[in-house]
């Protein structure tokens, strides 16, 4: 579904993303992980061409490489940025309603769908997104990407700053999504362990580059992986 070769990105003289391939199949939860400054977010940006880049993206068999963000979002595929990202001076339904802008005719159905996912959403559905917790945010912003109802998930780090038991819940909605909706997912965590342990594949990032491929359940079993991702 999502095909990227040679990916670059540079900030000046600083090479963030340094020539990577890498390709997610249709129905699959694949993540990327690695540690803060690896290039991850760089990444994710690249693909919806929020930064400058060099090298070629596919997703659906077509080049979205030069295709501006709001037409990738309409082809089927919508980002859940770092740190949510949501207006916090909106309620939750002006939130809700602005992830539906390329999907007006269907956002009553979805939002409701939305508040059946996300009852805490439902409850505040008319509070500012600045009050809600940050557990709540993080399903705001999820919400808020699945109003332009996609084929494919794309999440910058859902677990930051969050407990664990929300972490939990976060990612026990991603596999609903994937195994109920058949949503494909790539997923960019720091928190390795809790992504590896929902993925079919993982890649790993150090300095820009992909420097380890695998079934998400070796990388788990892998000592190095363990070590230095782990906690040991």
């Amino acid at each position: 579904m999502l095909r990227v070769n040679d990916l670059k990105v540079k900030y000046g003289v600083i090479e963030a993303v340094r020539g990577i391939d890498f390709e997610v199949k249709a129905g699959e939860i694949v993540t990327i992980i690695g540690a803060n400054g690896a290039g991850k977010t760089s990444t994710l940006n690249a693909i919806f061409n929020l930064v400058k880049k060099e090298g070629r993206v596919h997703f659906a068999e077509a080049d979205i490489s030069k295709v501006p963000t709001h037409l990738i979002v309409k082809r089927g595929m919508a980002l859940v940025p770092e740190g949510r990202k949501i207006f916090i001076n909106l309620t939750v339904e002006e939130n809700l309603r602005i992830g539906a802008y390329l999907n007006d005719e269907n956002y009553e159905k979805l939002k409701e769908q939305m508040f059946e996912m996300f009852p805490r959403l439902k409850e505040k559905r008319n509070n500012f997104g600045g009050s809600l917790s940050g557990g709540e945010q993080q399903m705001l912003a999820i919400a808020r990407a699945l109003m332009s109802e996609p084929k494919m998930l794309v999440l910058d780090e859902p677990s930051l700053g969050l407990a664990p038991k929300i972490v939990k819940e976060v990612f026990e909605i991603l596999i609903k999504l994937n195994k109920e909706d058949d949503v494909t997912i790539l997923l960019v965590e720091q928190n390795a362990g809790a992504a590896l342990r929902i993925a079919n594949r993982g890649y790993v990032m150090e300095n820009g580059k992909i420097v380890l491929e695998d079934k998400a359940d070796n990388l788990l079993k892998s000592e190095e992986i363990k070590k230095k991702y782990l906690g040991g």
